[in-house]
């Protein structure tokens, strides 16, 4: 038997579900959840909540879903303090510096990439975060890959092989895109949903990329791509063109970019998502993504943290989507909406049955909503708007994923 847990006393409830309540948030006032196992049961006017086992009082809190942070490299071991140092005193970001992190993820041992994962994880969920991608790609051997989606696959709820993150140091880079597309890709495909390619200068160029993602696509599996972080590149256009879940950073973009993402929604079936990473531009001091532009095209928007020791050491979407406010654009809603449902849906897990790393069915996230995964937030906030109205701020009070109280 279940425990039906009723939290009421809501003063603002985000649902993202337009027909739950007003605006794009779907937003209520003065409203109740019921929780009845992993699922959220019920939603309405407090006045008409149903009987439950156990009342949380919100204390005319908000309430939201948990944040969805659909792109983060978290399994990894070592430091880049220093580079980041340099880099704050003027130094530009080159992606070669992924190598010192290859070095420190294959000198780890297994145990040592899961606890600092663990640690990772933990701190996201203290801050309202209760779906988390994470990519393979500080391996970047055979045997290294398989043991980063292992350790991921156990403690997060999508896993993406990116060992075409880098060619290694010291590898012939036409030798490593046959082991990317062939034995590696064979090796970890049975752990992992989807498949990234850093599609950048000092990195993948376009036909490695295009080779890339007909591989996946050939091995059944998703795709994503990095794309046009640091300088214009083709990375979003093949990104539309193979049909893939989302492309990543999107600093530079041209109209005909701009274009290809909004035209991919057009028809009404499943486009590509545009994520932007707003922690990880500022930290790489490279431009902020035209995330306003994209929207008002009629693009698709995902909000995410790029959590990794290199260029974005934050895991706080809450910091994310404060400055996609303040610095993007965006209004509070659109940013929580794009934090929350817009990851979801780059990840795929927007429609009910999607299927986690341990082969179990889940409801929808991102939405508040009958049926949905019962991951919510309550804020130590009266509504959402105090996300970006004070920035830096932990307002995160009490967090439910999947129907269990984690804060």
């Amino acid at each position: 038997m279940t425990h039906a847990i009723l939290i009421d006393n809501i003063g603002e409830l985000t649902t993202n579900d337009p027909d739950l309540g007003a605006g794009i948030g779907g937003r209520l006032s003065d409203a109740a959840v019921v929780i009845d196992g992993d699922r959220i049961a019920w939603v309405g006017p407090a006045s008409e909540a149903p009987a439950a086992d156990e009342r949380i009082d919100a204390a005319s809190r908000a309430v939201l879903p948990g944040w969805v942070d659909s792109h983060t490299h978290m399994v990894f071991a070592g430091d880049r303090t220093a580079e980041f140092e340099a880099r704050m005193a003027g130094e530009g970001y080159a992606a070669g510096g992924i190598n010192v992190t290859v070095n420190a993820t294959r000198a780890a041992s297994d145990a040592e990439l899961g606890a600092n994962l663990g640690r990772l994880v933990g701190e996201a969920l203290r801050d309202g975060t209760t779906t988390m991608e994470t990519k393979t790609g500080y391996g970047l051997t055979v045997e290294d890959e398989v043991r980063s989606a292992r350790v991921a696959a156990s403690q997060v709820d999508a896993v993406t092989f990116l060992g075409a993150h880098l060619v290694p140091a010291g590898a012939d880079p036409a030798e490593y895109l046959d082991l990317v597309t062939g034995p590696m890709l064979a090796a970890v495909a049975p752990l992992v949903g989807a498949v990234d390619v850093f599609c950048e200068t000092g990195a993948f160029d376009g036909d490695a990329t295009e080779r890339i993602l007909t591989a996946a696509t050939a091995a059944g599996l998703a795709t994503r791509v990095h794309g046009n972080q640091l300088g214009h590149g083709p990375g979003t256009q093949l990104a539309v063109a193979h049909g893939a879940l989302s492309v990543d950073h999107l600093g530079f973009l041209d109209d005909t970019d701009v274009e290809a993402l909004a035209g991919s929604w057009a028809s009404g079936s499943r486009g590509t998502v545009a994520t932007v990473l707003p922690a990880c531009d500022l930290s790489t001091r490279m431009p902020l993504a035209p995330a306003r532009r994209l929207l008002d095209a009629g693009a698709a928007l995902a909000i995410a943290s790029n959590c990794n020791p290199g260029t974005s050491y934050t895991s706080s979407m809450g910091f994310c989507v404060a400055t996609a406010v303040l610095q993007m654009g965006l209004s509070i809603q659109e940013a929580v909406r794009a934090a929350t449902l817009g990851g979801a849906i780059a990840l795929g897990m927007h429609e009910d049955g999607w299927v986690d790393p341990r082969g179990e069915a889940q409801g929808r996230i991102g939405v508040i909503a009958p049926g949905a995964r019962a991951d919510v937030q309550l804020l130590d906030a009266p509504s959402v708007t105090h996300l970006a109205y004070r920035p830096g701020m932990r307002l995160t009070h009490s967090v439910w994923k999947a129907g269990v109280r984690a804060i």
